[in-house]
């Protein structure tokens, strides 16, 4: 299976497992920054050069070779189960992508004709993402009426492949603390280019493409909702430390243990 989902910088100072809905874009940038001095011009997540990425063919003995190297720091970012879920939600079932078109074509017809989702207008947000979560969890758990897709299958099923094939996690990155994490990850790799994470431009590829939320997370969370979202993302919530208990509670409930999810993740 190799390292699918992993980016590593061309200087092979720093391995990076994506995410989605994790901050990925912005990690992209911080990381093509510190090898080339300068911000890719356009979504990170578009570049054909200037990093490595699983998806190229002939980058990966490199991905495998700096993954595997001991000496070499590999992380990865995960985001409160809560509030990535409703981050797919708005980004990929409201809004409009950048190709100028809806999310995977019929997606949001299929949605609505199935789940009776309503995005359209001044649409009451907290009921459509409701019926959003339980088409969710049915991708997820029975794999119907699609294949789950990536952007809310689980953050441990995707961390995992990194680990179940002979990599290992230095640290992990959290969008709660990013700025912290990020300077504490950048302060531990070599890099060509020194860059100023409080002062840097942000990278929100997602932002401006649906409606803007409306309410506060865990206005969307009913007591159906909160167990559903257990059902989905258990996995999630006890490996990274977060409380499925208290959708207003953003933050880990305490640190990450490195040992912990590297065992778990392993499993």
């Amino acid at each position: 299976m190799g390292f699918p989902g992993t980016w590593v910088t061309p200087s092979k100072s720093v391995a990076y497992r994506v995410i989605p809905k994790c901050a990925c874009s912005t990690i992209g940038q911080i990381l093509y920054y510190s090898d080339h001095g300068e911000y890719f011009d356009g979504d990170i997540h578009d570049a054909k050069t200037g990093m490595l990425k699983w998806n190229q063919e002939h980058a990966r003995d490199a991905i495998t070779d700096t993954v595997t190297n001991p000496d070499t720091l590999t992380f990865t970012c995960v985001r409160n189960p809560y509030s990535r879920i409703l981050s797919s939600f708005f980004d990929k079932i409201c809004g409009i992508q950048r190709n100028g078109n809806r999310y995977r074509g019929n997606l949001v017809p299929r949605l609505a004709k199935q789940y009776g989702i309503n995005i359209e207008g001044d649409f009451d947000q907290i009921q459509s993402f409701r019926r959003f979560l339980l088409f969710a969890r049915d991708t997820i758990k029975f794999r119907r009426p699609m294949e789950p897709d990536i952007h809310w299958s689980a953050m441990a099923g995707h961390a995992s492949t990194l680990v179940v094939n002979g990599g290992h996690y230095d640290a992990i990155v959290t969008v709660e603390n990013f700025k912290d994490d990020m300077k504490s990850v950048m302060s531990r790799i070599s890099t060509k280019h020194t860059l100023d994470i409080d002062t840097m431009p942000r990278f929100n590829e997602s932002e401006g493409h649906g409606p803007k939320r409306a309410h506060p997370v865990a206005d969307y969370f009913d007591d159906l909702s909160m167990h559903l979202m257990h059902e989905i993302y258990a996995r999630d919530f006890a490996t990274f430390n977060y409380d499925w208990t208290d959708p207003s509670r953003s933050e880990p409930v305490g640190e990450i243990d490195l040992d912990k999810v590297q065992a778990m993740l392993g499993d």
